[in-house]
């Protein structure tokens, strides 16, 4: 199972809430609220992109590391832009100080409706819950699928938040609609103020095995950053459980270096390989540090003083 894979769940709830853009907007409650949502535009990926460039020489630890970040930042980022775009529109209900919008779904053959409640703090933070309904069964009873807390106190486009997937909730409210390969949870924090974006996966291979995995991106306000992520899990075949770190870091130009370290479980050895990208993401360097005594990664290349980063360096270290 690719741990990337993860937010392709989501795709069927989009579907539901995509028919209330026949909804005119009002200025209820709903509009506080959605000003302590992040936009697209707060929550957009930054990784530095350029053109020119070839693919067959494009930095291979480079196009991981786009990768990586599209796909997590972009899910992350789809999340709050399904809960934003839902409270712009009209509440449907509201006890106290919690407000609910729907239940919805994509029509007559949707075998799943939905529904978002969102409760108001009163200190200018939200807690809000997506939930879903089987219409396979006729008792089935709204369950929880996606959590998360907003806080807007530090201002407009300042705020920070986290939300939970749970992705084998999502199964059991569209098993039709589902991919069976989602599977856990992500947990997930946002700082847009620190332009920062943390996730944690606690989920599992095909087999059952544990798979776990984090994930870290950092950006600077001149377009800089650096993302890391990391994984175990049984990635070698046997029983035990194999260690996966990619470290990356960029400049504003775009070039940049990648470190990754592999260790544990059935690999008997530690692998740090490095490669570094020119502006216009071509390899400029490559070497393995340590480890990889049959050469599986290849032959050295390129100089290590061309990098933007002198140094591999692996995060906490």
């Amino acid at each position: 199972m690719s741990i990337t894979k993860k937010f392709s769940l989501l795709w069927a709830a989009a579907t539901a809430v995509s028919l209330t853009a026949c909804v005119v907007k009002d200025d209820g409650p709903g509009a506080k609220i959605d000003r302590s949502i992040p936009t697209n535009d707060q929550v957009a990926i930054k990784l530095p992109q350029g053109g020119n460039r070839t693919v067959g020489q494009l930095a291979d630890f480079y196009v991981q590391t786009r990768n990586i970040t599209t796909m997590f930042n972009g899910g992350s980022a789809w999340v709050l832009i399904l809960i934003h775009t839902i409270v712009q529109y009209p509440v449907t209900s509201a006890d106290a100080n919690t407000y609910t919008w729907g239940p919805f779904d994509d029509g007559a053959l949707a075998s799943a409706e939905y529904k978002l409640d969102v409760t108001d703090n009163g200190n200018e933070s939200y807690t809000w819950a997506l939930s879903g309904r089987s219409k396979l069964d006729a008792n089935a009873q709204f369950e929880m699928i996606i959590e998360g807390l907003a806080d807007s106190s530090a201002g407009e486009a300042q705020g920070n938040g986290e939300f939970t997937i749970d992705f084998d909730a999502g199964k059991r409210v569209n098993p039709v609609d589902a991919n069976p390969n989602d599977r856990g949870t992500v947990g997930v924090h946002y700082d847009l103020a620190a332009r920062h974006l943390d996730l944690h996966i606690d989920s599992t291979t095909d087999a059952g095995a544990p798979v776990k995995g984090d994930y870290v991106y950092q950006e600077a306000a001149d377009g800089s950053g650096e993302m890391g992520f990391g994984a175990q899990g049984d990635f070698g075949g046997g029983p035990a459980l194999e260690a996966v770190l990619i470290h990356s870091r960029w400049l504003a130009t775009g070039s940049g270096r990648a470190d990754v370290a592999m260790d544990g479980g059935d690999t008997q050895t530690k692998v740090l390989a490095s490669e570094c990208w020119d502006t216009q993401f071509k390899r400029s360097f490559f070497a393995v540090l340590a480890g990889d005594p049959n050469g599986v990664f290849g032959a050295a290349e390129g100089n290590e003083a061309s990098c933007a980063y002198s140094d591999a360096q692996m995060p906490g270290q």
